[in-house]
């Protein structure tokens, strides 16, 4: 079930956590995720190709920050358009069940994924669910230390009292509990919704419970905003390698002009334009069609 707030404050303000709060991205897909699918996937005859393929579309692509599911089959698709990897006789597989479950499930986590593996048996699925619970296994041993991006801390305390504050994001809800609590954030916010709790646009569905434009999403991806657009949300951008400028800027005027209803309008659409000339939408290099 998605997480339902009891509004206490007049205004709403969502936050994403990897990449966004805490430097953790590049940490956890090149250390954790990308060794794990060229483990798992069998890409080691070409793994320079297929770090490059996951790291594109988790890192440096506009499908940034996306659940991991769907980002694993993203990552294919790519690996299977690239000449190299064709030319290498390279068998990219990607599982028809994985991409049916997908389309199908909206709390794409574990557990979800566990139950569909206990009531249909597909080997695919079961070997997906060995991935990623691997991925897990490698972020909690190698995750940790890592600090929240300089002003986020202020940020909040600015927040407080003023604003309830929801972690929206696609990570697991152990993990993101574990980081916000090692760093003391977890008292700034009213709730902590990982992906078992639904996906982002889902939880979002709480900012229909304030008046216009006293709702916010901060992220650093395109999914973040996409998800603020479906439920009438403004959106502040935390941009990808500038992030602790975005940070920065927010704490001396994004949150002023958000708390005096000044943020919608230009503001909003500058930061906007700003934001998409961070991310492309396909690689540098080369992709057969």
């Amino acid at each position: 079930m998605v997480y339902q707030i009891e509004p206490k404050q007049e205004f709403l303000v969502g936050i994403d956590s990897d990449g966004c709060v805490f430097d953790t991205m590049e940490l956890k897909h090149k250390e954790c995720f990308i060794p794990n699918i060229i483990n798992y996937y069998e890409l080691q005859g070409v793994s320079k190709y297929a770090r490059e393929a996951a790291e594109f579309v988790n890192l440096y692509s506009k499908s940034r920050g996306i659940n991991r599911f769907p980002a694993l089959v993203e990552a294919m698709e790519w690996l299977q358009k690239r000449p190299e990897v064709i030319e290498r006789g390279a068998k990219i597989t990607i599982p028809q069940s994985l991409k049916k479950w997908i389309a199908e499930e909206t709390k794409l986590g574990n557990p979800a994924l566990e139950a569909k593996v206990a009531e249909s048996n597909d080997p695919d699925l079961a070997h997906c669910l060995k991935w990623s619970k691997a991925v897990n296994e490698t972020v909690a041993g190698m995750v940790r230390g890592v600090a929240p991006f300089p002003s986020v801390r202020k940020c909040l305390e600015k927040l407080t009292g003023k604003a309830d504050m929801l972690v929206v994001s696609a990570t697991p809800n152990d993990a993101l509990n574990d980081e916000w609590t090692e760093h003391d954030l977890r008292q700034y916010v009213t709730e902590i919704c990982g992906q078992e709790a639904g996906n982002k646009k889902e939880t979002l569905t709480n900012a229909t419970k304030y008046k216009p434009n006293q709702t916010l999403m901060i992220g650093d991806a395109p999914g973040d905003y996409k998800a603020a657009v479906a439920n009438d949300c403004l959106f502040y951008p935390i941009n990808p390698g500038d992030e602790e400028n975005s940070w920065k800027r927010f704490y001396d005027e994004g949150i002023d002009k958000f708390l005096k209803l000044e943020f919608a309008g230009d503001y909003q659409k500058a930061l906007l334009e700003e934001f998409d000339r961070y991310l492309p939408e396909k690689p540098s290099w080369p992709v057969v069609d």
